[in-house]
């Protein structure tokens, strides 16, 4: 079986380039590669071109890529709760494509499946539609989105093996799964990493087969972006 593990972040992102596509996993701050993202603002690559369904916040997540202004373009379905993120947006610093967040994961799931596009009716007659091409289907229009092409998929695993085989926890599976396997090179970071077959293969989300490299994270804060409570009574 052949072993995916690599010794650290720095091994698994060494390769990483300036101006090269990356997607990121997560929603909000809810299962997003924390230790993935230090390490991209420790290397300090620019003109990235960032997959990603939003931002973060402003200190935390891709708000922390934002404020070194590494990235040159956000893909996203959302500004959220990114202040940097809108301000940045709003002055034209930054590229941004706004995108259905059920047409940004299909595009993913299109390129994890090798499919090269597909027709959606989200978006006709918008903005999104500018360009595109537009067929009916069953008596409604639809319009051709095409899948993503990346050079990097970065997820946030729960769990996983040597061989590359995630399990994902909760709502944090959102678009890690719809991600790995996405790009040329998919990364995992996950919070547990055992040995090849100690996983049962019931519970697996993604297989080994999806991912290039994997490595054990560390000191995960996996911050809570809106904090509600009630009053006890």
């Amino acid at each position: 079986m052949i072993n995916k593990k690599v010794a650290s972040v720095s091994d698994a992102l060494k390769d990483i380039q300036d101006g090269q596509t990356i997607m990121l996993g997560g929603f909000g701050l809810c299962g997003i590669p924390e230790n993935s993202i230090a390490e991209l603002v420790k290397l300090e690559v620019t003109d990235l071109t960032c997959i990603s369904n939003n931002a973060g916040v402003d200190d935390f997540g891709l708000g922390l890529l934002l404020q070194k202004r590494q990235i040159k373009k956000m893909i996203s379905s959302y500004v959220g709760e990114n202040a940097e993120f809108e301000r940045q947006m709003l002055s034209g610093e930054l590229d941004v494509e706004l995108t259905p967040q059920g047409t940004l994961a299909e595009k993913c799931r299109a390129a994890q499946a090798g499919i090269p596009a597909f027709f959606t009716p989200a978006g006709f007659g918008t903005e999104v539609a500018e360009g595109k091409e537009a067929r009916e289907f069953n008596g409604k229009m639809h319009i051709m989105e095409e899948a993503y092409k990346a050079d990097f998929a970065i997820v946030k695993a729960w769990k996983g093996d040597e061989a590359g085989n995630l399990i994902f926890k909760g709502t944090a599976r959102n678009f890690n799964s719809c991600m790995a396997g996405a790009a040329n090179i998919t990364v995992a970071e996950v919070e547990e990493l055992v040995p090849a077959g100690s996983l049962d293969p019931n519970q697996i989300h993604i297989p080994g087969i999806m991912v290039q490299r994997i490595f054990q994270g560390e000191k995960f804060e996996k911050r809570i972006e809106q904090r509600t409570t009630r009053k006890r009574d």
